[in-house]
């Protein structure tokens, strides 16, 4: 009898998942097996050790002086302090036991999880192949990729036209690209970190022209998230003579696009700073006192869609929401055309937040994280700072933060690595519903409208 490929997948989920179970059973055996020899010790010295090192945290954030000293050497000392108190008591060998059957449980519910649903796939046509293509290259970004990648002798090659930035000025990006569709460009591209990116895709969308994302910037979360080849950014062109369309949404924040994220607040507040680029930990470690402990600056007064969030400390808003496994490691995003934005609100005003947001993670009361079509921030002053894709502004409040479903054609390479799966969040009922042979309801990813 054949096995389809759905149903094999199925099983190997089936699989995981009653090993998942039987790792974090194995897990809770091992702490209640030592019970009368200190188990509840190890549960309770791993809580002490991560409540005092989230409190450490913020007291090296939040103060200057004695607090900001005490505050590091709590962070310093709350590992030590644990350790030692396990081997004091007998109890290491137990508590790394408990402790890796229980990452082993994680481990293997995320993966039943991965294999029980399979990923979002973003619909794809053939890409025509354009005749009038015109790439536009920052020799500057990513640490000079555009010289070491040969990427303007292989994309004049392959019969486009390359627009190289002067490098020690500010060029008018958008302009740019504006004269190159009135000059009779059928294809816009950039090599180039996000900004830039957006830039020329606001000029691409506004024509219907298709984009191409040549991943030559420093973190490329753009191209990542397309499922580009990050390590060598000349596989991008082979899209102009191999390649597929795809439609994805594009974020604007007040009348600028952005492809990935807009930042409001403490980060935003920092990156304004000329020092920020020279020297980046002393500049943060130098603004954040003010700017997390004054109530009147800084604050934040946001309403996505229907709902208020009045006083942040911290706002960031996405084009389509990152996936989170943890608090602010938001890696990727899963989809780019669930037509919505993710929204994450940061309020944190003390070290008994500061360990919640450790001990609880996203369902901490500091966090906020939801998804909305709009977004309107305010504050009491009249221009808010604001970091668009990594780069400085300041814009007259209110900003609006809005999404235009699928209005950015992007042609991308047929082959290509493809995007790194993000792991679910483990849910130990569906875990279980998967163990036992149940149907497991498949639920949209965060923000699908669709």
């Amino acid at each position: 009898m054949t096995v389809s490929v759905g149903e094999r997948a199925l099983r190997q989920a089936r699989l995981r998942a009653r090993l998942a179970l039987l790792c974090a059973g194995s897990a809770v055996v091992v702490v209640v097996a030592v019970v009368g020899g200190g188990g509840l010790l190890i549960v309770a010295g791993g809580l002490a050790g991560l409540v005092v090192a989230a409190a450490g945290t913020w007291w090296v954030l939040a103060h200057r002086g004695p607090l900001r000293i005490l505050g590091a050497l709590a962070l310093a000392a709350a590992p030590l302090a644990v350790i030692a108190l396990y081997t004091a008591h007998g109890l290491w060998a137990p508590a790394l036991l408990a402790v890796a059957l229980w990452g082993a449980a994680l481990g293997t519910a995320r993966s039943a999880l991965r294999r029980a649903r399979p990923p979002y796939r973003t619909r794809t046509v053939p890409g025509a192949r354009p005749e009038r293509a015109v790439l536009i290259m920052n020799p500057a970004s990513g640490g000079g990729k555009v010289a070491r990648f040969h990427l303007v002798e292989r994309a004049e090659r392959l019969g486009a036209r390359v627009v190289l930035l002067p490098t020690g000025t500010r060029a008018d990006v958008s302009a740019l690209a504006r004269r190159a569709v009135a000059e009779g460009a059928d294809l816009l591209g950039v090599a180039g970190g996000d900004g830039t990116q957006a830039l020329v895709a606001g000029v691409a969308a506004a024509h219907d022209l298709p984009f191409l994302v040549i991943s030559a910037g420093t973190r490329n979360h753009f191209a990542m998230d397309l499922g580009l080849d990050r390590a060598d950014p000349s596989r991008c062109l082979d899209a102009l003579t191999d390649g597929e369309e795809i439609r994805v949404d594009l974020g604007f924040v007040a009348d600028r696009p952005f492809v990935n994220t807009v930042s409001f607040g403490v980060y935003a507040e920092v990156v304004q700073d000329p020092r920020y680029r020279g020297a980046q930990a002393g500049t943060i470690l130098d603004a954040l006192p003010g700017l997390l402990l004054d109530r009147r600056a800084g604050r934040l007064d946001a309403t996505a869609d229907d709902t208020r969030l009045p006083g942040l400390q911290a706002l960031l808003v996405s084009n389509n929401p990152y996936t989170t496994g943890d608090v602010l490691g938001a890696g990727r995003r899963e989809r780019l055309d669930s037509g919505a934005l993710g929204i994450l609100g940061i309020r944190v005003e003390g070290a008994a937040q500061a360990a919640d947001v450790a001990l609880r993670g996203t369902r901490a009361t500091g966090l906020t994280m939801l998804t909305a079509g709009r977004v309107e921030v305010g504050s009491t002053a009249p221009e808010l700072p604001v970091a668009v894709d990594g780069e400085a502004l300041t814009l007259p409040a209110p900003v609006v933060c809005s999404l235009r479903p699928r209005a950015l054609r992007v042609l991308v390479p047929r082959h290509r690595p493809g995007a790194p799966r993000a792991g679910p969040r483990p849910d130990w009922r569906l875990v279980a519903r998967l163990a036992l042979g149940r149907p497991v309801t498949g639920r949209p990813a965060p923000g699908d409208r669709s």
